[in-house]
């Protein structure tokens, strides 16, 4: 063992005793045992909470809505004083033995104040973290390179508003819709124009750099803003994400977790929660590779096999995204049967003459229609469902629950298309689900775990983009064309954006935990290991440890979880399939279309009403009618079986289903650590640790 290595574990040895004195201590500070004076401080919690929650997300409204520097002011102004209250009420909590208090729901509420929060951190440290999470987050959003083949004095692009924002949704099944993460972006240096980019190099992530990616076709251009994005990113927050990772842990060491990791699932409350997520993943790999092969085909017919091995990985700029996440910008390469159409009812809205108030009153009539409840009055006065022409707007879609039973919003620049007709709908659900639990305590207004809330309103998605649905609103009604063919179309545009998610979703955070528990070293290089064992995907080019490549990835150096992603695109399926059950829905599970049902709005208000108040197992017991209380990939399994059917035949004559690696693929990130047998020794771990996971 080196030197340097030793003095790391010399190091985290100490940190670990340091800061294990001080949970002992902050056990010990819980020595308040008067469950009456607990009950009082939960009362006054919820009020206070409540009327600090409303400021703050009204001052956050406010900016994304007319961002302007007075308006950011306010919103940090209320941001700070969020910050004391949060530490305030943390030690208040952390002081009562939560033990001795009888009522089950009391016990919860105080669990949930300490355990997800950073306060047990001392002042100086705790502001720390959140001032290097605000620097990440500054140099995110300010990244933009160069246009393709044009050198920097030559560029002449600009933008419309020195405070144009980014936007950092993920796709819209997957958009951050509750309002402490639609925040986020926004920080004390939200991107303003500079003087040495304002005149030149001046395209940003979105929308300029992810439209490249997704329809370019030309590989040099999409390895150029692959990698000067990742150039403009990584290397410059490393550091920062280092420290903010020494820091990550300390807080849950002082609130008595292990590692920051270890605090971040304590809210799914799963003592095995690490094994059920393997053996989530492991139930839907296999189609994941069928999907992965068929795709690998088509991109070697398009870029050929100097650029696509035949059994190998991708590299991880040929597929329409950034980070190869959502690969359904290629669907124009991979789509089963081209002569067919593809869905989309964009013309025919546009011939019926929808408007964006028109899109979100039918949006409400689905779930009214289910006997579910309306929007009210506040909405629709409130609300922003289109741009507005006099000032400048943050424009990712999201729905906002002000805290105080009354008001609840959408932001939204609606456009009259299928996808934000289908977005609507989604945003809308997680007003119905913010109307649902309304009655619900403050700690209490979420969903059941972080998975929930985007579950619930992806499993409505699920019954609006559909054929039958379509059909049934008067928004489809081509029978020229084989239905079969229609069918497989729409299922492969699916499988591109929800199966060819799920390895990316379920890696990010194994990546994470394992800086957490391991250290620093060799963040880059386990990076790529667990992309290329998770993803089979590879770098278009040589990264090293100075790279840090995670820090392209907006949620990463946001202090954001992500598995709940990976958990929440199984749970709309299963959740979805439930809904049609209780619908009386037989057939095909894509075909299902649960509007008008109303005892599929019953089942949907049941699992919505109790908010966080329950455990998701709970949750899941109820949805389920007591046949499991785990969430299960046997229904995403189910939706994707007839296009499943098709890939196996596709790729019958494939010689591999899946990928190898071999060491060209793992030489453009393992680490170089020397030469002769050492070197030789860590390539031949990596290759075989590859290589096990093409016999899971």
């Amino acid at each position: 063992m080196g030197t340097s290595k030793v003095s790391f574990v010399i190091v985290q040895l100490f940190a670990f005793f340091t800061w294990h004195a001080i949970a002992q201590e902050y056990v010990r500070m819980a020595s308040n045992t008067n469950a009456a004076e607990a009950m009082q401080f939960l009362r006054e919690y919820d009020r206070e909470a409540s009327g600090m929650c409303y400021r703050v997300t009204m001052s956050q409204w406010r900016f994304v809505t007319n961002i302007t520097e007075y308006n950011r002011r306010r919103m940090l102004e209320e941001l700070a004083l969020n910050s004391k209250f949060e530490r305030l009420s943390w030690r208040k909590a952390a002081a009562y033995d939560a033990t001795r208090v009888s009522d089950v729901q009391s016990r919860r509420q105080l669990v949930k104040i300490v355990q997800g929060s950073r306060a047990a951190l001392p002042e100086d440290k705790f502001n720390e973290i959140q001032q290097i999470i605000t620097e990440m987050k500054e140099i995110y959003n300010a990244a933009k390179i160069c246009p393709y083949g044009q050198k920097p004095y030559d560029s002449h692009l600009q933008r419309d508003s020195p405070f144009y924002p980014q936007s950092r949704q993920e796709p819209y099944d997957q958009t951050r819709s509750h309002t402490q993460d639609i925040y986020q972006p926004f920080g004390p240096g939200f991107p303003h124009e500079t003087p040495e980019n304002s005149n030149y190099c001046d395209m940003q992530l979105d929308p300029e750099i992810s439209r490249i990616l997704a329809h370019s076709r030309i590989e040099s251009e999409l390895v150029y803003v692959w990698k000067s994005f990742r150039e403009q990113t990584g290397p410059k927050m490393k550091n920062r994400f280092m420290r903010y990772v020494q820091l990550a842990n300390q807080a849950a060491v002082s609130t008595g977790y292990s590692d920051a990791g270890d605090q971040m699932r304590a809210s799914y409350e799963d003592p095995s929660f690490r094994a059920s997520l393997e053996e989530i993943y492991n139930q839907v790999a296999p189609l994941y590779k069928q999907l992965f092969t068929y795709v690998r085909r088509k991109l070697i017919q398009r870029y050929g096999e100097r650029v696509v091995r035949p059994d190998g990985p991708i590299p991880a700029h040929l597929l329409g995204n950034m980070w190869a996440q959502n690969w359904k910008s290629i669907m124009d390469l991979v789509m089963p049967f081209p002569q067919a159409p593809n869905i989309d009812v964009t013309s025919e809205m546009l011939r019926q003459g929808f408007t964006p108030l028109r899109m979100f009153q039918m949006a409400e009539e689905f779930y009214t229609s289910m006997g579910m409840k309306p929007a009210p009055p506040e909405f629709w006065r409130g609300s922003m469902l289109a741009r507005p022409a006099e000032r400048s707007v943050q424009c990712t879609a999201s729905a906002w629950d002000f805290c105080n039973r009354i008001d609840y919003r959408i932001k939204q620049c609606t456009e009259v298309t299928m996808q934000d007709l289908v977005s609507t709908h989604h945003e809308m659900a997680h007003i119905q689900y913010y109307l649902q639990y309304a009655e619900q305590p403050q700690l209490f207004r979420d969903g059941a775990n972080p998975a929930f809330h985007e579950a619930v309103a992806n499993a409505v998605t699920l019954s609006v983009y559909n054929i039958q649905h379509l059909q049934r609103v008067g928004l489809y009604n081509n029978r020229t064309h084989d239905p079969y063919q229609v069918s497989m179309n729409f299922l492969m545009t699916m499988a591109l954006e929800k199966v060819a998610y799920l390895p990316f979703a379920f890696m990010v955070d194994q990546w994470r935990w394992s800086v957490f528990e391991d250290g620093v070293q060799n963040m880059n290089s386990r990076w790529w290991q667990m992309k290329l064992r998770f993803q089979g995907v590879i770098p278009p080019m040589q990264r090293t440890e100075a790279d840090f490549d995670p820090g392209s990835k907006y949620h990463v150096i946001s202090d954001q979880e992500y598995i709940k992603y990976f958990l929440g695109t199984v749970l709309e399926f299963q959740l979805y399939e439930q809904l049609c059950q209780a619908a009386g829905q037989a057939g095909h599970l894509h075909e299902c279309d649960v509007y008008r049902s109303r005892d599929a709005g019953r089942l949907l208000s049941e699992i919505m009403q109790p908010g966080a108040s329950k455990t998701a197992s709970e949750i899941i017991r109820t949805m389920t009618r007591g046949r499991t209380n785990r969430i299960s990939p046997e229904s995403l399994v189910r939706y994707f079986r007839p296009l499943e059917l098709w890939l196996r035949v596709q790729n019958r004559d494939e010689p591999l289903i899946g990928w190898s690696s071999n060491y060209q693929d793992i030489g453009l990130f393992a680490p170089q650590r020397g030469h002769g047998i050492k070197a030789t020794y860590s390539m031949v771990l990596l290759v075989l640790s590859m290589m096990q996971f093409l016999f899971l």
